[in-house]
């Protein structure tokens, strides 16, 4: 069925291919379609790549590079634009690209500018665009560097005391001598000594005001550079000239609930006017944010000196908070060197809901589930964000036996840390926010179980700058609880210690700590870029340690309970790394590696069912669907998935996926992964899944595959199909899977990108 089913879809797609064909089915007559673009460099000091994004016309682009089918899709279109599938067909195609000779010459040029402003003032770049079919122009472009110029000394020209010392700060400057010649370096410098210096006070002094002066001996390459101040002694000189006054903020007005601008907002109805010190607030309507909130998210301190830093960080931190949609910044000069700073603020939209509904399969069973969505941005007027979340999910099992679940989800976040000895500053400079949250879920499988379970959570969450996040979770308590086992379920728990021990009542108390990096820059989309997610947890060490000092009883187990409940003590630490290689806007490499392990002690021989790791489904191995991977060499022999055996205590996931636009909002992946799930400790019910250093390579299971992406911005809807290229549980002989057959492959169906 499967060979069947990968028969008719080759034929498809080859239909596709064959009806597409004509390339220039829609270039006019006497113009060229843009095939192909090439490039060479004699030059290694500027990347392809960035020589690249200079080239102002690109041909079509292609599925992995090879085959466009975004013009093939336009191809299948009539000219007549009065049939609804003609102009569904050119919407979600491309039209083709028709060579044009003069944004060759704009290519040429830009890519000679840009060897220019690195030192390469002598750089040659040609093109040479040739005709090899009918219709169609492939450009080759040609770049030639020849010898750069470098820097032969550096000096400053300054008089002004504070400027002279951050210009001449050599640990810091960006300009080295022997370095190129490179004229984006030059602007940054200025950038870097124009930052520090308005950092000081000085708001009207601009990088413009600060100039090179270059000396080159004939034919030597080799440059002298003087920096020096635009007409300094005038600057200094002249009483009205502002360049080099010092100022410092005098009073903070804020205008909130309005959407008139800066230049306007004079003509605002004051209807409530509040003053504290040299803070007013003025509100159009009602007071819908509290005036400490505000002055604690802002950074532009009356008495202090300006400074561009701490305006970014009001940005920011004004911006962080729910409550407001957007706002702007402005300043008023008055005397005595002096800035009145008004903020304006639009409020955002404050409660929302939301429902979806989903179809649930699980252990075999089909079902229906649906949630729905409450949030409110400003409950307390402080920009606190209540949410509140409910689900219901039913299943059928058979005839009587009905399954359900309800669950529900409270949380509120305050903007601030709820620390009782945390100074004002303290919250001020650091950019955090405070989450207090419940959780009850009630689960019914009337053959097998009723379970409750039940939680609370208090977390810090903080942020630096804008790739750097920290997650600190200072408690969390759940309590499992088990009112029902059926008698034949409880009969099948009985075969193994493992079993018995998940279902049984207990309590996590755990505090842990997860911390995340993104080198992704929205200035710069086209650069790769790496990412990082780590955490580590602990549970039931505080509990352990009280039990020990106060000598209490153990049970006969040898456990320790807590109002009869026995508690988990455990430790876990997870890494997660990707790497995003970025070959066009259409196509790019993603390549990710995770670990993870979690280890029992002190008052646990086990980690709780909730903390093991799975392997296989829609984010690990693609080849497998949840659950069915491992752990090791294990083999289940049910029909369907075990939970209760097919999970372990170390997970190595490792994956590789090509992902490329194929057309509208469809975009197509080639992956292949690698991983598995192992235990701690040999089991018994768990024969072939302990990790051993000396095996655990042979036992990675192996997938190969395809996957669609329908991606609306918003959210991705991803279908993955894995292959099993080497299945671990099998025999040594069959591991290796050249013939594939009905149990080989797995479709899995996820929200979102896998990593």
């Amino acid at each position: 069925m499967f060979m069947k089913k990968t028969k008719y879809s080759l034929f498809l797609f080859f239909l596709l291919l064959v009806t597409s064909c004509n390339t220039t089915k829609h270039v006019p007559e006497g113009e060229y379609l843009l095939n192909k673009v090439t490039l060479t460099t004699d030059n290694k000091t500027i990347p392809k790549d960035e020589i690249k994004s200079y080239i102002r016309q690109m041909p079509n682009p292609g599925i992995f590079g090879i085959y466009k089918m975004q013009l093939g899709i336009y191809n299948l279109s009539g000219n007549d634009t009065t049939k609804w599938l003609n102009r569904f067909l050119k919407r979600i195609g491309d039209e083709p690209v028709i060579y044009d000779e003069q944004l060759t010459k704009v290519t040429e040029n830009q890519i000679d500018r840009l060897f220019y402003n690195r030192g390469f003032m002598n750089a040659e770049v040609t093109s040479d665009v040739v005709f090899p079919k009918e219709k169609i122009a492939e450009v080759k472009y040609k770049v030639k560097a020849n010898t750069p110029y470098k820097i032969k000394g550096y000096s400053v020209n300054i008089s002004q005391p504070e400027l002279l010392e951050i210009a001449s700060d050599t640990a810091r400057s960006l300009i080295k001598p022997g370095n190129l010649f490179d004229s984006d370096v030059l602007d940054e410098e200025r950038a870097r000594i124009t930052a520090r210096f308005r950092n000081l006070g000085y708001y009207n002094f601009t990088k413009e005001n600060l100039h090179y002066y270059a000396d080159s001996t004939y034919n030597s390459y080799e440059i002298d550079l003087v920096l020096e101040v635009n007409n300094e002694s005038q600057l200094a000189d002249t009483v009205s000239n502002n360049t080099f006054r010092k100022y410092t903020f005098n009073r903070i007005h804020f205008y909130s609930e309005t959407d008139k601008s800066f230049e306007t907002i004079g003509a605002a109805v004051k209807l409530d006017t509040l003053k504290l010190g040299n803070y007013e607030i003025v509100y159009e309507n009602e007071r819908n944010i509290r005036p400490g909130v505000l002055i604690q998210s802002t950074h532009t301190i009356p008495g202090e000196v300006y400074s561009d830093r701490e305006i970014e960080r009001t940005y920011s931190s004004l911006n962080s908070l729910s409550a407001i949609k957007y706002m702007d910044i402005n300043f008023v000069e008055i005397d005595d060197n002096k800035l009145d700073v008004y903020i304006v603020l639009t409020p955002n939209k404050l409660q929302t809901v939301s429902t979806d509904v989903e179809g649930t399969y699980s252990a075999g069973y089909w079902g229906l589930g649906g949630n729905i969505n409450y949030g409110h941005r400003n409950i307390f007027k402080g920009s606190e964000t209540l949410s509140i979340r409910g689900r219901a999910a039913y299943e059928y099992q058979g005839k009587d036996q009905h399954a359900y679940e309800l669950r529900g989800d409270i949380g509120l976040k305050y903007p601030t840390f709820l620390l009782p000895f945390a100074s004002s500053e303290i919250k001020r400079n650091i950019r955090a926010t405070t989450e207090i949250s419940g959780n009850y879920s009630f689960r019914r499988r009337p053959k097998e179980y009723t379970g409750i379970i039940t939680g609370i959570g208090f977390k810090y969450s903080w942020s630096e700058r804008f790739w750097i996040k920290h997650n600190y979770d200072v408690l969390n308590i759940s309590y499992v609880y088990y009112p029902y086992i059926s008698p034949e379920y409880r009969d099948y728990l009985s075969t193994s210690p493992y079993f018995v021990y998940n279902f049984q009542n207990h309590l996590i108390m755990r505090m842990g700590y997860n911390g995340s990096y993104s080198g992704f820059r929205p200035l710069q989309p086209m650069r790769n870029y790496s990412t990082y997610n780590y955490g580590v947890e602990a549970a039931g060490n505080l509990l352990y340690g009280i039990d020990n000092l106060f000598g209490s009883k153990k049970d006969a187990e040898g456990a320790y309970k807590i109002f009869g409940i026995r508690y988990a003590q455990y430790v876990k630490t997870d890494f997660n790394i990707s790497h995003h290689q970025i070959i066009d806007k259409n196509n790019r490499i993603v390549y990710h590696a995770g670990v993870g392990i979690a280890i029992p002690y002190g008052n646990s021989n086990l980690i709780p069912f909730e903390k093991r790791y799975f392997s296989g489904g829609a984010n690990s191995v693609r080849g497998w669907t949840a659950y069915q991977l491992g752990p090791g060499t294990y083999k289940s022999s049910g029909r369907h998935i075990d939970y209760n055996t097919q999970m372990g205590d170390i997970r190595i996931d490792l994956n590789m996926e090509l992902r490329s636009k194929l057309f509208w909002k469809l975009d197509g992946a080639l992956f292949l992964d690698a991983g598995n799930v192992w235990t701690i400790k040999d089991y018994e019910t768990q024969p072939g899944g302990l990790f051993k250093f000396s095996d655990f390579i042979e036992q990675m299971g192996v997938a190969y595959g395809a996957g669609l992406r329908a991606d609306f911005s918003f959210f991705v809807i991803r279908l993955d199909l894995g292959l099993k290229l080497h299945n671990p549980a099998l025999t040594r002989t069959e591991r290796w899977r050249m013939k594939l057959t009905k149990d080989d492959y797995a479709f899995n169906l996820a929200i979102g990108y896998p990593f």
